[in-house]
């Protein structure tokens, strides 16, 4: 290995991969079926246990300067693709992606026989740009290569956002079997929260964290343990989490973006615009800026809302031009944010390609926004069926099962949406709790 190093290509490699975020973890059964479940978030917003950006951008000059004297050097190319892909992650900009395949296409060209890295490179890219059979694909070959716990993250991952959760979870148990980290951890945390057992999951994620090799990797775990805390409604443990994740490395912003919803929970919407500003000023990242929006909106400024939101749209079509397929966020955004035809066309073409539970969601929400309710409860249910409890997911089908007159069932989902996080939506709280209170509901 040259350039970097190994060492330091599995710490890159840990940043590329999506950490769907699980030991027995994922052997054992589901918490009962009443209890919290934390928030589940969309694949755009899962980050990885990531080197800093100083340290990629230190690796990424290291690297160019040695494929400037060694151009034959495929093991280097393959070396900077997972840099670049890292990379863009770690500053939301994906105009690293075409780079990054531009040099791991050159590594496969100089090799293309036992060059797992390029592979394992290729596959986080497709993960990244949301391409999940071609991350299957990948994922495989690279097993079939010989590295196996790497691959079966790239696996997992990709069967994850496919819909095929078992096989998922299969690749997930392997992974933590062949190497128990972070990052295997971390993905067997995410399995967890997705059956709804929030308690395996935090489990998991303390197992994660206490793995942490550098105060980045903790820093992350710290916000993963934070988001969990934050989805079951516990604003003091997920605050607690979010400071230490600040004190560990104060250059991962996401851990600022918690505190400002921290703040929006306990009633200073200020303070909670005045830490968006900073995040997304430092990683302008589309769940930012919309909570930047959402915030701004609700609070009676609707001018510097669609500010926000415009950038939005122009994050998306850079997204887009960099290869990046956002069609399930832009389905969710343009369903919330007014746009419901638009919003339809993508949500169909995302429903063609995956039926996970997030785009099962999605698409039902779409489908109210148009007016289609029968429909929308249809893939409502399919979004709860394998045990998550998301507070957005519940408010979802209450609101679908309110305009068909189910209102019963509209009251229950409502009323457990609001249990299970009272803080689970800046733009729909309010909706939920009025909607609730018009259905007559009675604690």
């Amino acid at each position: 290995m040259t350039g970097v190093g190994r060492a330091a290509i599995t710490a890159i490699l840990a940043a590329c991969l999506l950490v769907a975020g699980g030991i027995g973890l994922l052997r054992g059964g589901r918490d009962d079926p009443t209890a919290r479940s934390a928030g589940t978030p969309s694949t755009a917003g899962l980050l990885g246990p990531a080197l800093g950006s100083g340290s990629l951008e230190s690796s990424i000059a290291t690297l160019q300067d040695r494929l400037g004297q060694l151009p034959e050097d495929w093991r280097g190319y393959a070396s900077l693709g997972l840099a670049y892909v890292a990379q863009a992650r770690v500053t939301a900009d994906p105009s690293y992606y075409p780079k990054a395949e531009d040099v791991l296409r050159r590594s496969l060209r100089l090799n293309g026989g036992d060059n797992v890295d390029a592979v394992l490179g290729m596959g986080a890219l497709a993960l990244a740009r949301h391409d999940f059979e071609a991350a299957l694909t990948l994922g495989r070959r690279a097993e079939a290569l010989g590295r196996s716990a790497d691959a079966h993250g790239v696996i997992g991952d990709a069967l994850l956002e496919l819909g095929r959760y078992d096989e998922a979870f299969d690749a997930f148990q392997a992974m933590v079997d062949a190497r128990p980290n972070l990052a295997s951890y971390a993905r067997a945390s995410y399995a967890r929260e997705l059956l709804g057992d929030v308690t395996g999951a935090i489990e998991a994620m303390r197992l994660a964290f206490d793995a942490a090799g550098s105060p980045a990797d903790a820093a992350w775990a710290a916000q993963q343990l934070g988001e969990l805390s934050w989805g079951i409604g516990d604003v003091r443990e997920a605050a607690a989490w979010y400071e230490r994740g600040i004190d560990l490395d104060p250059t991962f912003v996401s851990n600022l973006a918690g505190l400002a919803k921290v703040a929006w929970a306990r009633g200073n919407p200020d303070l909670a615009i005045e830490r968006y500003t900073e995040v997304v000023a430092r990683y302008p990242a589309a769940e930012h800026l919309i909570a930047l929006g959402d915030l701004y909106a609700t609070t009676g400024r609707p001018e510097l809302a669609e500010q926000q939101y415009a950038v939005v749209r122009a994050t998306a079509e850079l997204a887009n031009a960099n290869g990046v397929n956002v069609d399930l966020e832009l389905a969710l955004f343009d369903a919330d944010h007014g746009d419901p035809r638009a919003a339809l066309g993508a949500a169909e073409a995302e429903w063609e390609r995956r039926t996970s539970v997030h785009v099962a969601d999605a698409y039902a929400w779409v489908l109210y926004g148009n007016g289609r309710f029968a429909e929308a409860a249809e893939l409502s249910e399919r979004a709860l069926e394998v045990g998550t409890r998301n507070a957005t997911f519940l408010f979802h089908a209450g609101m679908i099962h309110a305009e068909l007159g189910d209102l019963a069932a509209a009251r229950a989902l409502l009323a457990e949406a609001l249990d299970r996080n009272p803080n689970f939506s800046i733009l729909h709280v309010g909706t939920a709790e009025r909607t609730l209170a018009e259905l007559g509901w009675r604690p």
